[in-house]
Parts: structure tokens; C-alpha cells; sequence
């Protein structure tokens, strides 16, 4: 690729940068909606452990607010077709004269970014609420973590958003399905030895569980890179792999929705 194509596809990627913000503008009530709802989910989780002690709520909140940001991120990359189809732009895009990664590069972007707010609002409540003290805490330990995880996440969200291409009419409700099962496996609320033994070797392969050990490792005891990176390095290793896993997958569910004529349909 020459500098001068490298260049237009950068300003393409933010463009679709600047149109998912300008969309999360038109629909502000609804954000200002699901934001206040995510707020009063993390903190009625966090109150279960008022009664058991300030360490106990550390526990629930540093479980809460990595799975808040990883979460966003991959729901904003896998709806990101719904939303092409809800707006009715979904042929126009499809049909652009971009690259595929260039369309997928930029709502990953913007989903970084819009996961990031959402987590500097979430973790401003509950520090306000609960009178939190993050004293002792790695910040930059967990700001690394959270880089690394977002790589696996962002391999999900490519291979989920196939699905509302597959399936115009409840694709976009099946995403959830892989958020639940990383949510259940992954030890967000609690430690992994509470699930049953036939469950728990899921958890070996997800990435929320190496995310949300290190996360708690920089955040409670205040732990370093060099205490975390065995955990870093298996989430690099599986970002690695998903992500062109997803791309593949993807392209695979855009050519098959080409084929039968469902880009077309809104319903």
C-alpha cells in the first residue's frame, strides 16, 4: 500500500470513528438510559459485600468496573452491524471503496474510547458512593491490563457482529450469548473455585478470568508488570489468535450474506 492510501483509509477509519459519536449523540436519552443503568448495576452488586467488609466491596467493584469497560467494548464492536442496519446504511457501507478492516478498525476504535468514559463515570460513582480509596492501587498496572484484554475482546466482538448478518432478526439479541458465558466463567463477582467443577475448566480459556486476576492483583495489592505478566502474555496470546479468527469469520458471514441477499433486509 502507498503512503497516500495508507492515509486516505486512516481518515476513513475516522470517519467511522466520528459517525459512531455522532450517533451515540442522536441517541443521548437512550445512552444517558443504559449509563444510569450500568451505574445502579455496579453499585447494587457492590452493596452484597457492604456486609462482609470494605474488602469484600473492593472485591465486587474491581470485578465490576474491568468487566463494565471489556463488556462495552465488545458490545459496541459486535452491534455495530445492528446499528448499520437500524439506520439503513448497512449496503452503503458494504459497498464503500474501503477495506473491510478499515470499516471494523474504526468501530473499535470508537468502542475504546466510548468504554473508557464509560468506566471513568462508573468508577466516579462508586468512589462517591462507598467513599472508596484507591490508595496503594496500581493504576498503570491496571490501564496495562485492561490494553491487553482488550485485544481478546475486540476478537469476540469481530466474530459476534457475523451474527447480525447471519440473522436480521435476532442476530443482534444473540450477541449476548457470548457476553453471558464470559460473564459466568470468567469470576467476575466471584472466585472461580465457587463454580461447579464441570464448568470450571471454561474458565482456563476465557479471557475475562486472566483479565480480572491481574486487574485485581494492580488494584488490591498494588502489584506491578513484573508480578502480572504471565497473565498479560496469555491474554496477548489469545487476542492473537482471535482477532484474525474474527476478521476470517467475519468475512466468511459478509460474503454469505452477499450471497442470500440479507444485507438488503431490515427485518
Amino acid at each position: 500500500m502507498t503512503k497516500r492510501t495508507i492515509w486516505r483509509e486512516a481518515k476513513a477509519t475516522w470517519a467511522f470513528v466520528e459517525r459512531n459519536f455522532n450517533l451515540s449523540r442522536r441517541y443521548l436519552g437512550w445512552e444517558l438510559v443504559f449509563l444510569v443503568y450500568t451505574i445502579v448495576n455496579g453499585l447494587t452488586i457492590a452493596l452484597i459485600g457492604k456486609g462482609q467488609g470494605p474488602r469484600a466491596v473492593l472485591f465486587l467493584v474491581i470485578g465490576a468496573l474491568p468487566w463494565e469497560f471489556l463488556s462495552v467494548l465488545f458490545h459496541e464492536i459486535s452491534e455495530s452491524i445492528a446499528w448499520e442496519r437500524w439506520e439503513g446504511t448497512i449496503e452503503f457501507t458494504f459497498m464503500a471503496p474501503i477495506h473491510r478492516l478499515t470499516h471494523l478498525l474504526g468501530s473499535c476504535v470508537y468502542a475504546v474510547f466510548y468504554a473508557t468514559l464509560r468506566v471513568i463515570v462508573v468508577l466516579f460513582c462508586m468512589v462517591l458512593f462507598f467513599h472508596l480509596s484507591l490508595r496503594g492501587a496500581n493504576l498503570g498496572g491496571a490501564l496495562v491490563v485492561l490494553i491487553f484484554a482488550s485485544l481478546s475482546f475486540v476478537g469476540m466482538g469481530l466474530a459476534a457482529a457475523v451474527l447480525p448478518l447471519l440473522s436480521t432478526e435476532k442476530g443482534s439479541q444473540a450477541t449476548h450469548i457470548f457476553q453471558a458465558l464470559v460473564l459466568l466463567v470468567s469470576g467476575v463477582y466471584y472466585e472461580i473455585s465457587a463454580l461447579p467443577g464441570w464448568v470450571r475448566p471454561f474458565s482456563i480459556v476465557s479471557p475475562g478470568t486472566y483479565a480480572l486476576r491481574a486487574a485485581r492483583k494492580t488494584l488490591l495489592t498494588g502489584a506491578g508488570v513484573g508480578r502480572i505478566w504471565p497473565e498479560l502474555l496469555i491474554l496477548l496470546l489469545i487476542g492473537v489468535i482471535l482477532i484474525p479468527l474474527g476478521l476470517l469469520i467475519f468475512n466468511w458471514g459478509e460474503r454469505h450474506a452477499m450471497k442470500t441477499g440479507k444485507l438488503k433486509r431490515n427485518g
